[in-house]
């Protein structure tokens, strides 16, 4: 009989730990704090001014011509949405399978979702040249004649089912937010906190009537989102799956965008709750190594998969016997870009396998670096599987290049300062760990029998 370490260290009391995560919310932010967020307006000024310029002078400003008629903004897109799975597994799933670690990093991966979200939603809005129209999307009683949307379009399901995902996220994060928005309520010395905590806590008493419906809508609610963590993504690999186009028709997508997603999504999150651990210092006794170390066998599991998925798609290519099936595998690997291909390889197959090494998995210098390397990776792997089944045409008439502009950059980094902006204000505004699910796992250890 071996008892697993506890989830929190520092033998912590009920009362430490609301002090703990309650007090970043009620105090003024630190120096570390400030430089990121002034590091991540900066990044939103850029994206700012890109799209500004984009939508004001036309997709001319972008890489995006002919035959390259996807580019930056639906590999952006597709790697935003991605980034938001990991959230809701590590929040819905793992409540459904009742695995207490998720307990530390769930909200901020709630949040990372949301905020991924709202990233994701800008480009394709961008990518049609004329955002103003983008209600054109919704079916409504119009006066357009037989003017109508196309529901065979995957690019409509993507509509329905991103805002269905966005929408059940953000209820799914404030519901769990509830009872701890109600103690700062509660510890509130101002008057206007007071008044605003006290309207998001939706007038949370603690009874144990709250507590019980609060309880079972949580539960439904975890329920509701997790076959979106499956739908959504694999709607997205619709995009590319149901065209007729070499490199992109294959029946292995779905399962494959979804394996990368998780596989983006805990990199981000890795990625994240370092930064929140040296930002908080008093977090690190809430979000452990142990935490962490999780979080990267599970990246490491996924990158196996996305290598796995890599090789599959060249057997297919060669087992088809499609002259253009071939050809467009063959001219990813060894053709002009080449090296996205190769970075994707690097970054997704090769990198994680430090992780093998339990000395690894548990340094955080190490898994940071990773971390970010995975999604470089994943970017690159949205990047080559658009990109690059489309520049070689059937005619080599057609062919043509994707020459990244000044503008693509500008948004691409832009998105992050957007990101970083809303989840670094996420810190100081809301409790980053929930309160409620931390104290009834305080210093436990978890009992496994080994026969």
């Amino acid at each position: 009989m071996l008892k697993r370490r506890p989830l929190t260290v520092g033998h912590k009391s009920f009362a430490d730990v609301t002090n703990d995560i309650c007090t970043p919310v009620e105090t003024f932010p630190g120096l570390q704090w400030v430089g990121l967020f002034l590091g991540a307006n900066f990044g939103l000024l850029i994206f700012i001014a890109a799209l500004g310029m984009i939508i004001g002078v036309g997709m001319g400003l972008m890489a995006v011509s002919h035959p390259v008629g996807w580019g930056t903004d639906i590999v952006t897109f597709v790697f935003w949405i991605g980034i938001g799975h990991a959230g809701t597994l590590i929040s819905a799933i793992l409540f459904l399978f009742r695995q207490k670690w998720r307990t530390s990093i769930a909200r901020s991966a709630e949040a990372m979702t949301v905020f991924a979200v709202m990233t994701a939603g800008i480009f394709p809005l961008v990518h049609t040249g004329r955002p103003w129209f983008a209600f054109w999307l919704f079916p409504y009683p119009n006066q357009r004649g037989s003017l109508w949307i196309n529901f065979r379009s995957p690019l409509e399901w993507d509509v329905f089912a991103v805002s269905t995902y966005a929408t059940v996220s953000m209820v799914f994060w404030y519901m769990g937010m509830i009872p701890d928005f109600a103690t700062i309520r509660d510890r509130a010395k101002n008057k206007f906190r007071k008044i605003l905590y006290g309207a998001l806590s939706l007038g949370w008493r603690g009874t144990a009537r709250n507590w019980s419906h609060y309880e079972m809508t949580y539960l439904l609610l975890a329920g509701l989102s997790t076959p979106l963590v499956l739908s959504v993504h694999t709607i997205v690999s619709f995009d590319f799956a149901v065209a007729q186009l070499p490199g992109w028709h294959t029946t292995i997508f779905p399962p494959y965008f979804v394996a990368g997603a998780i596989f983006s999504g805990f990199g981000m999150v890795v990625t994240l709750m370092t930064l929140v651990r040296m930002g908080i210092p008093k977090f690190k006794d809430y979000i452990t190594i142990d935490h962490m170390e999780v979080m990267n066998k599970i990246i490491m599991t996924t990158g196996l998969m996305v290598g796995y998925a890599y090789g599959s798609e060249f057997f297919v290519a060669w087992y088809s016997g499609n002259e253009y099936e071939q050809f467009t595998f063959i001219n990813r690997a060894f053709g002009p870009m080449a090296w996205a291909y190769w970075i994707m390889i690097c970054c997704n197959v090769v990198i994680p396998q430090v992780f093998w090494f339990k000395k690894f998995r548990r340094s955080i210098p190490v898994m940071f670096v990773v971390s970010i390397f995975v999604n470089i990776g994943m970017w690159f792997e949205r990047f080559v599987i658009t990109v690059t089944s489309l520049y070689r045409d059937f005619l080599p008439a057609n062919w043509g290049q994707f020459i990244f502009t000044m503008y693509d950059w500008g948004v691409l980094i832009g998105s992050f300062g957007f990101f970083l902006t809303l989840f670094l204000l996420y810190i100081r505004l809301f409790p980053a760990i929930s309160i409620a699910e931390i104290k009834p796992v305080l210093d436990v250890g978890y009992e496994e029998h080994h026969g």
